[in-house]
């Protein structure tokens, strides 16, 4: 094994909520062909395996146990494609936001949409991350991973991963896929998706580009979400919930201004604006653990405050929702113990 692990390595700059934390084992990936001895390694101690983005999902222990796995594969490649759209083969440890702006100049379009989005590629089939109107699953080919149980190489198609809403398999069996490399099909002809919020002012503009929307998004999201390393935060804490058209119209007949979007399966809630209806935007606790003062979405923690500080702010906040409007919250976020 080319790779040694490393004991007791501080993830306190590894994580965007900035949360002290420290890994009982640490490796750092950046070839994939190393894997599978990492994972035999840890598997002959009866250690869990973990693997660590860019930390912008994450809510970490004091001490997390097992062995993180510090995934860096890097790489971008146009790859030979019978769908008609433009393929690229993508290292898992790229960052994300800088491969959109990349495959959006090298002229493909679809994901203009999810730009700013904070982590790396092989973080994004996780979460099956999404932004105004598109989900990675949109656009996602194929994922390549190591079965840590199996210890053998898998390949996911896009129907494989099980997509749903902020999910996926590998949400589902938490760190039992290690990702490694992720195909994506882009589209040659632009055909935007303007359909939320301030995106539709877009619209009416003539001979608009992905660029365009692009720059659009990368504006909207600058102006709502702090930096982490200025204001440590993990974007978007929670879940938009989705309600039965029973629930919905209950909740209109209470609320008037109710902020809603119609989907197949039912009735999204913005999760933020039921935050701000309750009076948390810009409120925190003792450790000043809060919602930011421009989005209530988004849980802060400007002291560095621990996992504990966190998930106390977070349950006042769903409690806060539940009484007000009957509605349960979901963080994100996941947790590492």
């Amino acid at each position: 094994m080319s790779i040694d692990p490393q004991p007791q390595v501080d993830l306190s700059d590894a994580n965007t909520l900035g949360v002290p934390s420290t890994a009982d084992w640490y490796a750092e990936l950046t070839n994939a062909s190393d894997l599978p001895a990492l994972v035999r390694w840890a598997r002959e101690r009866h250690l869990p395996i973990r693997a660590l983005g860019g930390g912008s999902n994450l809510v970490l222990n004091e001490q997390v146990s097992g062995l993180t796995l510090k995934i860096s594969i890097m790489g971008k490649t146009r790859v030979e494609s019978d769908s008609g759209r433009l393929r690229w083969r993508l290292g898992a440890g790229e960052s994300w936001h800088t491969t959109v702006v990349d495959l959006i100049a090298q002229g493909g379009s679809g994901i203009e949409n999810l730009a700013l989005i904070p982590g790396t590629v092989g973080a994004a089939p996780v979460q099956n991350i999404g932004a105004y109107g598109v989900e990675l699953a949109d656009c996602l080919h194929r994922v390549e991973a190591y079965d840590t149980v199996e210890q053998r190489w898998r390949r996911f198609g896009q129907q494989d991963c099980c997509f749903g809403y902020r999910d996926s398999v590998f949400k589902q069996l938490e760190n039992r896929f290690i990702i490694t490399a992720v195909e994506l099909d882009l589209d040659r002809e632009f055909q935007p998706q303007l359909t939320y919020g301030p995106l539709q002012t877009l619209a009416s503009q003539p001979g608009l580009t992905a660029l365009q929307v692009m720059e659009q998004v990368i504006e909207i999201r600058q102006s709502r979400l702090p930096e982490p390393i200025v204001l440590p935060n993990a974007g978007s804490f929670f879940k938009n919930p989705v309600i039965t058209t029973e629930q919905y119209q209950m909740l209109l007949a209470e609320h008037s201004d109710l902020v809603v979007f119609e989907q197949a399966e039912g009735w999204k809630l913005a999760a933020g604006w039921l935050i701000d209806q309750c009076g948390l935007r810009g409120q925190n606790n003792a450790d000043g653990v809060g919602c930011y003062e421009r989005q209530a979405l988004v849980l802060v923690n400007p002291k560095r405050a621990s996992a504990t500080s966190i998930l106390a702010w977070q349950a006042h906040v769903q409690q806060a929702v539940k009484e007000r409007f009957n509605v349960i919250l979901e963080p994100e976020p996941r947790f590492w113990a």
